[in-house]
């Protein structure tokens, strides 16, 4: 790691401080001037990042993206893995939250460097699961995590085989995962490295592939914010060991990063020699929430704030850019209207949104300028070549594909289109045996002749 984390603590203070008589925690989302462009593109802002990714965190929509599918080191945010893995052990029941863990040795050795990014943990104490996770979340404690990780599997190997299993079950293929912190191979020692990994290798996602860890995680997960949005808490209170943990995360309300008109409340930095400065965020603006990601950005010394800069202009760049546009259930979209029925009183039927639906546009531009959608019948109630009356009003009868003009519809996931449910609003009736009688006849001369 380049930089000594006690060295680190002093810094923070020294910009906190800064930011009090300078006013840098009060800027506004213009601060940085917005730019004309609205697009998704990289061209769109002046990043010092290799690679960005800004995201709706509910729906996954890609709003903007810079070389967003580059495989690059990712540092301590392999803990938002990590941390997913062990909340999936509390919600089974594996783990709870009061439970004591003993500290083994590779944790604890780890625990004790002081130019890594720790909590001092000790052999003759043990600490609640709910302390570790704290302290990985909010001070990235390294030997916090993986004491977390080795009562959960034993080894360090072992849980990073439920990471890697994780990640695959989210569809993400290209996933580098050696060791549970995110610290760089030579940190750590033989034992904890994953087989066959190198003393110089390191974990590496795409920006894609964090954007949709960060969503998922923030789906099945959300309590997680009220750690992530700590400012700074004591580890090991009332004890010599008593350590103050202050939240990486500048962007903070109150810290030295923060924006008056971006409440961010989460999620995690990471920072190596290789990785540069990187950081996942996440804001809640006008009831809307964002995930953005920064990869390598400008690490050039202590006081290099880059990946905040940059993640400030992500997001001031998609409110000051973008609407979000609310199609509401019962609309219908012109060629993917209808679909055919089998014996159907009618011979079609009307197609609908079921849900409503949103979406990011660019500012100016109408859901009906952009989106255009097609339809395919629900294979389930197919007979021959169409929908087998009759059919209940408000069933699901088909999917709608809504697609974007130019690629304004990508998701997270790899989709380039938004998959959603289309409804019948009337009931599906059948004909009578009579018009069934008369349709067959009438085919049969129509094909005779």
């Amino acid at each position: 790691m380049i930089f000594l984390k006690r060295t680190k603590k002093f810094v923070v203070g020294l910009i906190s401080g800064a930011a009090l008589f300078t006013g840098v925690s009060a800027m506004t989302l213009h601060d940085v001037k917005p730019v004309s462009a609205a697009t998704t593109s990289s061209s769109a802002i002046n990043l010092t990042a290799k690679a960005a990714l800004a995201i709706d965190a509910d729906t996954g929509q890609v709003i903007y993206e810079k070389n967003a599918d580059a495989v690059l080191p990712i540092a301590s945010m392999t803990k938002l893995i990590s941390i997913d893995v062990i909340l999936d052990q509390i919600k089974s029941g594996k783990l709870t939250w009061d439970q004591k863990v003993t500290v083994d040795d590779d944790s604890y050795k780890i625990s004790q460097d002081t130019s890594l990014s720790n909590v001092p943990l000790s052999k003759t104490k043990k600490y609640t699961v709910k302390e570790l996770y704290d302290a990985s979340l909010i001070y990235s404690a390294n030997g916090a995590i993986m004491a977390l990780a080795h009562q959960v599997s034993g080894s360090q190997k072992d849980f990073v085989t439920l990471m890697r299993a994780k990640v695959k079950s989210w569809g993400i293929n290209d996933a580098k995962i050696d060791n549970v912190s995110g610290l760089t191979n030579s940190d750590i020692s033989d034992a904890d490295r994953y087989p066959g990994s190198s003393a110089a290798d390191e974990n590496e996602l795409t920006a894609k592939d964090m954007g949709l860890i960060a969503k998922n995680l923030l789906k099945k997960y959300p309590e997680v914010l009220k750690t992530t949005s700590i400012k700074r808490q004591a580890f090991d209170k009332g004890t010599s060991d008593e350590t103050l943990m202050e939240n990486w995360n500048w962007m903070l309300p109150g810290l030295a990063k923060a924006y008056t008109e971006l409440p961010v409340d989460g999620l995690k930095t990471g920072t190596s020699d290789k990785a540069g400065e990187c950081f996942t965020g996440t804001v809640k603006k006008d009831g809307h929430r964002i995930i953005t990601v920064v990869l390598g950005s400008s690490h050039k010394s202590e006081t290099d704030v880059s990946r905040f800069t940059d993640t400030q202009k992500i997001m001031s760049y998609v409110f000051d850019s973008f609407d979000v546009k609310t199609i509401k259930a019962g609309t219908t979209f012109k060629n993917a209207d209808s679909l055919p029925v089998f014996h159907g009183k009618e011979l079609t039927t009307k197609v609908a949104l079921k849900s409503d639906q949103k979406v990011w546009l660019k500012k100016g531009e109408t859901v009906k300028s952009v989106v255009s959608a097609t339809v395919a019948k629900n294979t389930s109630l197919v007979k021959k070549t169409g929908l087998e009356a009759p059919i209940k009003a408000n069933s699901d009868i088909g999917t709608l594909k809504l697609t974007g003009k130019d690629n304004a519809l990508t998701y997270v996931d790899g989709s380039k289109a938004l998959s959603v449910t289309g409804t019948n609003e009337k009931t599906i009736e059948k004909a009578n045996i009579f018009v069934i009688m008369w349709r067959a006849i009438a085919n049969f001369f129509k094909n005779l002749f």
